[in-house]
C-alpha cells in the first residue's frame, strides 16, 4: 500500500483545523488566529516535532511509522473510522486487536480525561493497561504508561513486580490479587485462548506461585471496592473513592479518583497538586 502524501496531508491539515483547544484540554489564550489549533500544538499533542508534523502538512518528508500515524491519530482526537482512514492514506493497514480492544482512546473519552487534569485520574484498558493519565494521576501513582510488554498490565505487575503493591494499602492486598485473577479469567474465557489475556494467564501461571493458588479457586465477578487506599510516598495514605466510567466499543475504562471534601485525604490530595506543579 503506497502513502498518498496529498490525500494524507489535507487530511491532517483539515482535522486540526477543526479542533478548538478547549477541545483537547488547552486554553485559548489571548490574540489567537489561528483556525483550529496551531501545529505546533498538534506536533505536542502528538509527541513529535513540529518541523516533523509541518513536513506531513506539506506533503513533504518520509513515510511516518505506524507508531507515527497512530500517535497523530490520537493527538487529533480522530475517532475510530478517521485512525484507520489515517493509517490507509500514509500506506499502512490499521492495527486490528484479537482481544477485542484497542489501544485508541475515544474522542469523547479523551474530552472528559482532559478536563479532569486537577484530579487523579487514568484511562485503562481491560486488562489493566494504562492508556492516559492525568497530571495527578501521574503524581499519585507514577508513570503507568512507561511499562512495556507483559508488563503494561496491572495485573501481571501485581504478581511479579513486588514494587507495585508498594502504593496500595496492605490490607487491601488480599482482595486486589483476588479481583485481578478473577478479572483476567473473565477476559481470557471472553476473549480465547489466542488472546493477550490468556497470554498473561499462562505467563502467571508460570511465573507465580500466588496466582496459582487463586487461579485453583475459579473465582470470577469479584470487582474492586468503590474506595481506594494509596501509600504515597510524600503525603502518606490517601483515602479516595473511585468512579469508573465504560466505553464498551473499546472495552476501555476511564479511572477518577477524589476525596470526600474537609477530610484528611482531601487536604492531601491538595498537597499533592502542589507538588506535582512543582
Amino acid at each position: 500500500m503506497d502513502i498518498d502524501r496529498t490525500a494524507l496531508a489535507d487530511f491532517l491539515r483539515l482535522r486540526h483545523e477543526a479542533l478548538q483547544p478547549a477541545d483537547v484540554g488547552l486554553p485559548r489564550g489571548q490574540r489567537r488566529r489561528t483556525r483550529g489549533l496551531r501545529r505546533e500544538e498538534v506536533a505536542a499533542l502528538s509527541h513529535m516535532s513540529t518541523d516533523y508534523y509541518a513536513r506531513l502538512e506539506r506533503a513533504r518528508g518520509p513515510q511516518p511509522s505506524e507508531q507515527m500515524i497512530g500517535s497523530i491519530a490520537q493527538g487529533l482526537h480522530l475517532t475510530l473510522p478517521e485512525r484507520d482512514h489515517l493509517y490507509r492514506l500514509a500506506g499502512h493497514t490499521p492495527p486490528t486487536s484479537a482481544s477485542g480492544t484497542t489501544q485508541h482512546i475515544a474522542p469523547g473519552m479523551l474530552r472528559i480525561l482532559d478536563r479532569l487534569d486537577d484530579k487523579p485520574a487514568e484511562i485503562v484498558t481491560e486488562l489493566g493497561e494504562t492508556l492516559r493519565q492525568t497530571r495527578m494521576g501521574v503524581a499519585l501513582v507514577g508513570d503507568l504508561t512507561r511499562y512495556t510488554g507483559r508488563a503494561r498490565s496491572l495485573g501481571y505487575r501485581w504478581f511479579t513486580d513486588p514494587e507495585t503493591r508498594s502504593r496500595y494499602a496492605p490490607g487491601e492486598h488480599e482482595h486486589l490479587s483476588r479481583v485481578f485473577v478473577s478479572g483476567l479469567r473473565e477476559a481470557a474465557v471472553r476473549r480465547g485462548p489466542d488472546s493477550r489475556a490468556a497470554d498473561l494467564v499462562d505467563a502467571l501461571l508460570r511465573e507465580s506461585d500466588e496466582f496459582r493458588a487463586l487461579w485453583e479457586l475459579h473465582e470470577v465477578g469479584l470487582r474492586p471496592a468503590a474506595g481506594k487506599s494509596f501509600l504515597h510516598p510524600d503525603v502518606g495514605r490517601l483515602d479516595l473513592d473511585c468512579q469508573t466510567l465504560l466505553d464498551p466499543d473499546q472495552s476501555h475504562l476511564l479511572l477518577v479518583y477524589t476525596a470526600s471534601p474537609g477530610s484528611e485525604s482531601y487536604q492531601k490530595l491538595e498537597l499533592l497538586s502542589v507538588i506535582a506543579a512543582a
